[in-house]
């Protein structure tokens, strides 16, 4: 058959003939390399690839496939390291576990590199987190109703706001750390509201009462090792259950009511109390006036009485005269009599008895 005579004279499939082989034989001979001396064809890629192959089958005994295994092994190697590459964002921490265990160094930021599949690693994020706790307003779950110190029933939503302060105990110390935050701070609350009464849950003091919860999540958790800071216990609403909500919104009504008339009161007691204070206040410096003008007169009095005396002691007869003179004119003042010692030289028609008599008044007359 001339296919198989490879020796004989140049079949399409054999060898040819003479040193110009067919082209799916040895190939006719041509200069090697790339544009050597003597040639300016270009490299045979069909040399290049068996010479790849016969390598490779050096390499590895067995008649190995070249192409298929270059590309198996390059996947593997791309595989393995897209594995091995991992990369923690600003917001994220990392804890790299060799067989299971974790390591002591905790990955920062940036692109790390650990051997996988023998090191594995586990992200934490170590940013403010918010976990609400309770059923919202108006919902048919029953999540949030706690018993307060007076026997009420309130339905109180609230959230958590914590940050993870240690990853490695956040991962490993806890089986699930969000259940047991939010346990943990279901169990606070119920027995903060539970020694208190609904009035405070409601409006006037949950500053305090979020304050208290607050540091009894933080010991609970510590107590766990648990790698969580809590940062704020924020209570978003408190309500009565929806069948009792009108009978609480009366009762708020009317506690308002309460309030108001209290400052009313209040304010008119103070209104009151500083009118009475003012008017005592006046009395008492009106008595001071008083007294102080007494005092000032029969301080007077004695001061005059002194002189007098003193004037009498040195001519008693002049003073006694003058006395006697002014005590007679302050007696005779208000008397309407006229007594005269001597009647010579009086005029007779001297109406002295209309002298001190009143006048009438101009219109009396008519």
């Amino acid at each position: 058959m001339p296919w198989s005579n490879q020796n004989g004279g140049g079949g399409p499939w054999g060898g040819g003939g003479g040193n110009n082989q067919g082209p799916w034989g040895q190939g006719p001979n041509r200069p090697r390399g790339g544009g050597g001396s003597g040639s300016g064809g270009p490299p045979d890629l069909e040399d290049i690839i068996r010479r790849s192959q016969d390598r490779l089958r050096g390499v590895m005994p067995g008649g190995f496939n070249g192409g298929a295994f270059v590309i198996v092994l390059l996947v593997i190697v791309a595989f393995l390291a897209f594995q091995s590459v991992y990369t923690v964002q600003p917001d994220e921490r990392g804890v790299e576990l060799r067989f299971g265990r974790p390591k002591d160094e905790i990955s920062m930021p940036g692109l790390h590199f650990h051997l996988w599949p023998l090191e594995s690693v586990e992200i934490v994020k170590v940013t403010e987190q918010q976990q609400n706790i309770g059923a919202a307003r108006g919902s048919n779950s029953n999540a949030g109703w706690m018993l307060t110190g007076d026997s009420n029933i309130v339905n109180v939503q609230f959230s958590v706001l914590f940050t993870v302060t240690d990853p490695k105990a956040y991962l490993f110390n806890l089986e699930s750390p969000a259940s047991t935050l939010q346990q943990v701070a279901e169990s606070a609350m119920r027995e903060v509201v539970g020694r208190r009464p609904a009035q405070d849950i409601f409006r006037d003091n949950r500053e305090d009462i979020s304050t208290e919860v607050r540091g009894i999540i933080q010991g609970t958790m510590d107590t766990y090792g648990s790698g969580i800071s809590i940062n704020a216990v924020p209570i978003e609403d408190a309500a009565p259950p929806r069948e009792v909500a009108d009978a609480f919104e009366e009762v708020q009504r009317a506690e308002q009511d309460e309030d108001r008339f209290v400052e009313e009161a209040n304010q008119y007691a103070n209104q009151k109390l500083g009118q009475a204070r003012g008017q005592a206040a006046q009395v008492r410096e009106e008595a001071s006036a008083y007294k102080d003008r007494v005092v000032n007169e029969a301080q007077g009095e004695a001061q005059r009485f002194i002189s007098i005396h003193q004037e009498y002691a040195n001519a008693p007869e002049v003073t006694r005269q003058r006395i006697f003179l002014e005590t007679m004119e302050t007696v005779l003042k208000g008397s309407a009599k006229i007594i005269l010692e001597n009647k010579e030289g009086v005029i007779p028609y001297l109406p002295l008895n209309e002298i001190n008599r009143p006048q009438a008044q101009p219109g009396a007359a008519r």
